[in-house]
């Protein structure tokens, strides 16, 4: 794999920064009154809910060029932004119940929000199996099931607004205690900032592929005229 710049090394230099210095800040903010020390979850499952909104948006984008243009590149960045909307799907759905256990007294509620992003969340693994299983078909259904998950996003961030749900509604960031915004926006910032690395390593990895398929293939071609001359 060819080297990814001076940018990469950047963005990697500055997430070890942000590693030790964003827990830091999480740990000064206040703590929240009513639910205590677990509300701190909030800076790393927040950040992660968009970032699986975001990966899914970029998934859906790189499947429509795939689908509409025949784009090899839109298809390989799809399915690295569909890895990573289950990553930090897993994410969302673990911090999600460590921190309900303690506001709601239960691990799970299947109100709005919970049911709708478990949903999202089957949708992009359904994405990977029908990718890898799907047969010559695969890429085409994976990628038309990529769009179906992309329409549910808007409904999992606005369901807490519509349905009557225990789970906090979308003016919490907005609302947010002004000294609990340093420590918040660092976190979103980081994660934001694993993100687009771990983008960019999916996608080059998903190129060097390609490259080494179609080389495959010419060499084997290559045999093949030679053993017929």
């Amino acid at each position: 794999m060819r080297s990814l710049g001076i940018g990469f090394s950047i963005a990697v230099a500055l997430c070890v920064v942000g590693f030790g210095t964003v827990p830091t800040l999480i740990l000064q903010a206040p703590t929240e009154p009513v639910m205590g020390f677990v509300q701190k979850i909030f800076y790393f499952h927040v950040p992660c809910a968009i970032m699986l909104f975001l990966s899914t948006f970029v998934c859906a984008g790189g499947s429509i060029a795939f689908l509409f243009k025949g784009s090899e590149r839109g298809d390989r960045l799809a399915a690295a932004a569909a890895e990573l909307s289950v990553l930090f799907g897993v994410c969302v759905l673990t911090s999600g119940p460590l921190w309900g256990r303690k506001a709601w007294g239960v691990w799970w509620q299947w109100d709005a929000r919970l049911t709708s992003s478990l949903l999202l969340f089957l949708m992009m693994v359904g994405y990977l199996i029908a990718r890898r299983y799907g047969g010559m078909a695969g890429r085409k259904l994976s990628a038309a099931l990529a769009l179906f998950a992309a329409i549910n996003v808007p409904l999992v961030y606005k369901s807490v607004d519509i349905w009557r749900t225990v789970h906090p509604q979308t003016t919490v960031v907005p609302k947010l205690d002004p000294r609990m915004r340093p420590a918040f926006w660092s976190a979103f910032l980081l994660i934001t900032l694993v993100w687009a690395l771990l983008l960019t390593i999916r996608t080059r990895l998903e190129k060097t592929r390609a490259e080494l398929a179609a080389l495959r293939l010419e060499a084997e071609e290559l045999a093949e005229m030679s053993e017929a001359r």
